[in-house]
């Protein structure tokens, strides 16, 4: 009798386990649920609050002791994850069982709903209020031009206009935009939470990002402000075959195969 009652309450409780857990924990690809995770990071964590605040506290010193150019003055900036804060369409996507969707982000930049990355608006008036142009260079492209435009101005960034936002057209390749600023203007500082945000690294593998990024070690906190950014970026591709289309399961496994244990 007691067997038997002991694999009746088994039962129950398996039964009586809450649906939206056992949606997630069937999701196609592991991966999911950790970047649900990582997306709770970003939203609650204090540490992450701080990390921002830090990035832009030593963007700040930076820029007060910039030397004096003959040359309009520019600050290159990313948007996502930089500016502006994306992650409840992670969250939203996330609890679907389902990574980035080019439809369902349009639809989500379209809203012009996303919140400021902690400490952006207050560095991004500041170093307005010093003639420092902001030109924000994305990979959004066109059709998020008018959403993206009205994300901005919702807290009233500076230089939120058509000349200063430079959207994706044929590569993911920031640098020819960048040299576009260049051509008139002395880029004094760049700012992304994603490398390819401060120099090239298209296409760029896992020890050759590396490689470059020590070469360049001195320049971050400096020439180059870096946000945390837990949840996506071209860290990932990095980690994964080239040109290869794999489903959730085979990058959740691809994934697992670089960590470390013991």
């Amino acid at each position: 009798m007691k067997r038997i009652s002991v694999c009746l309450l088994l039962a129950l409780a398996a039964c009586a386990a809450p649906k939206k857990a056992t949606t997630i924990a069937s999701a196609p690809g592991m991966i999911v649920p950790g970047k649900l995770f990582t997306s709770l990071f970003q939203q609650r964590a204090a540490e992450y609050r701080a990390l921002c605040f830090q990035a832009y506290n030593l963007a700040r010193l930076q820029i007060d002791q910039l030397p004096s150019s003959d040359r309009p003055r520019a600050i290159v900036t990313d948007i996502d994850e930089t500016v502006l804060d994306n992650s409840p369409y992670a969250v939203h996507q996330g609890l679907q069982g389902k990574d980035y969707e080019a439809a369902s982000w349009r639809e989500w930049t379209g809203k012009a709903a996303c919140d400021t990355v902690p400490g952006a608006p207050s560095f991004f008036k500041y170093a307005a209020s010093k003639g420092i142009e902001i030109f924000y260079i994305t990979n959004r492209d066109e059709q998020e031009r008018a959403g993206t435009l009205k994300n901005l101005q919702l807290y009233n960034l500076p230089d939120a206009d058509n000349a200063h936002l430079l959207l994706k057209q044929n590569t993911s390749d920031k640098e020819a935009r960048r040299q576009q600023v260049a051509a008139k203007h002395d880029i004094v500082m760049l700012v992304g939470d994603n490398l390819g945000d401060h120099f090239s690294l298209y296409k760029k593998n896992y020890q050759e990002r590396l490689a470059v990024t020590d070469q360049l070690a001195a320049q971050f906190g400096r020439r180059f402000i870096v946000l945390p950014n837990p949840v996506y970026g071209d860290w990932e591709g990095a980690l994964l075959p080239a040109n290869t289309t794999l489903t959730p399961a085979q990058k959740d496994s691809v994934m697992k195969s670089w960590l470390k244990g013991y």
